[in-house]
């Protein structure tokens, strides 16, 4: 900030990293400052230019001029990927900032693909085949060697008692050739890794 002078502010991912949403991400430090301020860019700093920028929209912490948590929010929506994105929204909601709801944010199937082999990765569990038919359907992921499949669901893709059905019956017809299934929701993959980690590694050490 010293070496950007005055009327800089941190913001982006640098933000998110010091209102603790992220951990800190390599590479440049984000700074913002007004559309018609002069500066160029240096070594190590990426300066973003924005007309919307306004007091309303800038504070302290821990004595660093800042974006708000919401301008934060709103300026790494498309800057990250969709499931680090959501992981920072989330801390923000638990810091109990003035942010969107995670809820309002939908989600995309690759962003749960994402998020799911993120976890797998997180925990030291093996990497599945993904989006792998089996048994003339098609499944999120699939652990052949453990004859294992799971698919991650999210309200905006499964509405109503029909496609439960569906569901289900898919269940059946894997079960029937012998492969156990798991179905696991966006949110639980996002609220509850460790509980959903420690099912997949039950499942997969008795099917070892």
């Amino acid at each position: 900030m010293l070496a950007a002078s005055d009327g800089a502010v941190l913001s982006h991912s640098s933000a998110a990293a010091l209102w603790q949403f992220l951990r800190p991400i390599q590479g440049p430090i984000h700074l913002t400052i007004g559309a018609a301020v002069r500066r160029k860019q240096r070594p190590g700093l990426q300066i973003h230019r924005s007309r919307t920028l306004t007091p309303s929209h800038v504070t302290r912490r821990h004595d660093i001029a800042v974006t708000t948590p919401a301008r934060t929010i709103e300026d790494i929506r498309g800057e990250l990927d969709a499931y680090l994105f959501r992981r920072a929204l989330r801390q923000a909601e638990f810091g109990g900032h003035n942010v969107p709801h995670l809820s309002a944010i939908k989600r995309t199937r690759s962003d749960l693909e994402l998020l799911f082999l993120s976890l797998c990765d997180d925990h030291s569990l093996p990497r599945p085949l993904v989006n792998h038919r089996v048994a003339g359907r098609l499944v999120d992921f699939y652990w052949p060697e453990h004859r294992l499949a799971v698919e991650t669901d999210s309200w905006e893709y499964h509405r109503g008692s029909v496609a439960m059905e569906d569901d289900h019956a898919d269940d059946l017809k894997l079960r029937a050739h012998g492969i156990r299934t798991r179905r696991y929701t966006g949110d639980q993959l996002e609220a509850a890794p460790g509980a959903v980690a420690a099912d997949l590694r039950e499942v997969l050490l008795v099917a070892s």
